[in-house]
């Protein structure tokens, strides 16, 4: 029997879930003795799992209206290509990953023309946690045939609205494994027994290099000289940025190291071990962080436009703009967003959580109650099994 599946993804988180969705698509494929063809927008994660790659869509990603405009064309030209490719393959369902802006239009355009392909909607924007202009959603449970929902709450949502939601639990439940021994972890990473790791997970998108790369180096430059034992590390999920973090660390003259996007896999469970707290951007790395117990300070920055038309145009509200909080519907972990995001304030609350057991305990306490909200282990498995029992 013979099958085909597109999957419709960007940035480096798309395309991480991508990836596990495709090997788990193809195991279960494999139990049920079909071919199954895999075709899709994403990255190398998909392309490595065996995907057949229209497109690489992790470098034409951003957040906001300003910086999106340079990818406007990009993007036209890619969705141009996948309509001729959806008919040219003609595949038995449709899967749509997170990536808002793209998939939206590609629904709704798919469901317009009367298209008889199932969609299916895995890791669906965060509706339930934010709102644009008259709280109205998009069209999302219009064009899903039946949506993949991560959150309880994202569940609950859509089901109020009338969509076919099934909740699956959060993709990086199956990624949490036991970190090595720090004596281990030192010994692969070269480090002192003394020396610990300050994390930066700063960009997966362009745009993050100009507004949030800076702030964070200069906080860990400040850090650095207040805890000489720290040593930074810069794990690199786009090779294209590795320049970029080296040139950051050499500018600041801060100890530290870049982890290519090659080694990432291999060396992230021994930095893990070793690190005592992490200055990132919001997105799925909170979660990740948040599961192997480790205190982070997140925070995020937009062009001051982009921020303007959000606020006082569109009126988008949210409380939180980390998944931990959000879910959790209360400050977890620190964040610090727009105005608020500069060097002294982060370096401030990082020595506060390096220095004060009571604060971590805080930050350790969320962690648990996060854990209980994300589902039990399994979650792609379960995902791929009910894709592929609807194709057969």
């Amino acid at each position: 029997m013979n099958k085909k599946i597109f999957i419709s993804t960007g940035e480096v988180s798309g395309d991480l879930h991508g990836g596990l969705l495709s090997k788990a698509l193809f195991d279960e494929a494999r139990k049920h003795s079909i071919n199954l063809e895999i075709y899709g927008l994403g990255g190398e994660k998909m392309k490595n799992e065996g995907v057949h790659l229209l497109r690489d869509t992790t470098s034409i990603s951003a957040i906001g209206i300003w910086e999106a405009l340079p990818l406007i064309i990009p993007m036209m030209k890619v969705q141009k290509k996948f309509y001729e490719s959806i008919k040219k393959c003609r595949p038995n369902c449709l899967i749509l990953i997170d990536y808002m802006g793209p998939n939206i239009k590609i629904g709704t355009k798919l469901k317009r023309s009367r298209n008889s392909l199932p969609i299916y909607y895995y890791i669906a924007p965060q509706e339930w946690a934010w709102r644009v202009g008259n709280n109205s959603t998009t069209n999302l449970i219009n064009f899903s045939d039946k949506i993949f929902a991560i959150f309880k709450q994202e569940a609950n949502f859509y089901k109020r609205r009338g969509g076919n939601v099934i909740w699956i639990g959060h993709p990086m439940i199956d990624l949490t494994k036991k970190l090595p021994s720090k004596k281990d972890s030192r010994i692969i990473l070269k480090l002192r027994s003394n020396q610990n790791i300050l994390l930066l997970m700063p960009a997966s998108r362009p745009q993050e290099l100009r507004y949030i790369l800076p702030t964070f180096l200069k906080a860990a430059k400040k850090l650095q000289l207040r805890y000489p034992s720290l040593v930074v590390y810069i794990p690199s999920c786009r090779r294209v940025f590795d320049e970029r973090f080296r040139k950051g660390l050499e500018k600041y003259e801060i100890q530290g190291k870049v982890i290519s996007q090659k080694d990432d896999s291999e060396l992230m469970p021994y930095i893990y071990s070793l690190t005592k707290i992490a200055l990132c951007k919001s997105g799925t790395v909170n979660m990740e962080l948040a599961l192997y117990g480790i205190p982070q300070i997140v925070g995020y920055r937009v062009s001051r436009v982009t921020a303007f038309i959000a606020k006082r145009i569109l009126n988008f509200k949210v409380r939180f703009i980390s998944p931990v909080n959000l879910l959790l519907k209360k400050l977890i972990i620190p964040e610090f967003v727009q105005n608020n995001f500069n060097e002294k304030k982060i370096f401030y609350k990082a020595c506060r959580l390096l220095d004060l057991t009571s604060e971590k305990a805080k930050i350790k306490k969320g962690y648990t109650l996060l854990k209980k909200e994300l589902g039990e282990e399994g979650v792609v498995d379960r995902a791929a099994k009910e894709i592929i029992k609807s194709i057969i």
